[in-house]
């Protein structure tokens, strides 16, 4: 795997098909060969959700691009503890959307901030991107606080929904 991005305190390693099929079936047996211990709750359900779309994702390319879903890692302790990314491959307009999650029993560590900002810097270095998106329920305080921080704008909102966009 050589996409990878390093910040202070995580590390960001792309998922793979094998990976994911792997999660999927409950075996963590490929992550130990790479050296990763997953979290405790990982795969969480949340997760489990996601993982099939992150799959149809990586299925329409050779390999991971960047623009399909990361594994979030502890660097100190090559844990698994999170997932991170894009929802495929930027539109028409150089947009992607971007998704996170960390698994309960790391949360409110800091980690999904530090991992969307070290994500953004990469994806902005990309050529042709020219906005993120995302968009994060109306209960979701958490989320708001750290698009809000990350200096994403509301720009739109539905029954359950806000949508935020951060331009390069």
């Amino acid at each position: 795997m050589s996409l990878q991005i390093q910040t202070d305190r995580l590390k960001l390693l792309p998922f793979t098909i094998q990976i994911c099929e792997e999660a999927l079936s409950c075996s963590t047996s490929f992550l130990a060969d790479l050296g990763i211990t997953p979290g405790y709750g990982w795969p969480d359900l949340e997760t489990l959700d996601t993982l099939p779309r992150i799959l149809n994702h990586l299925n329409k390319v050779k390999y991971p691009s960047g623009f399909e879903s990361w594994m979030v890692l502890n660097k100190s302790t090559n844990t698994l503890i999170g997932d991170i990314g894009f929802k495929g491959l930027p539109n028409e307009y150089g947009e992607i959307d971007l998704g996170y999650g960390i698994i309960k029993s790391e949360t409110q560590k800091g980690y999904a901030k530090e991992a969307a900002s070290g994500l953004i810097e990469w994806a902005f270095k990309q050529t042709g991107i020219k906005a993120i998106t995302a968009g994060c329920s109306k209960e979701n305080l958490a989320s708001k606080q750290i698009l809000t921080f990350l200096n994403f704008k509301k720009f739109g909102e539905d029954q359950e929904m806000f949508y935020w966009k951060l331009m390069k």
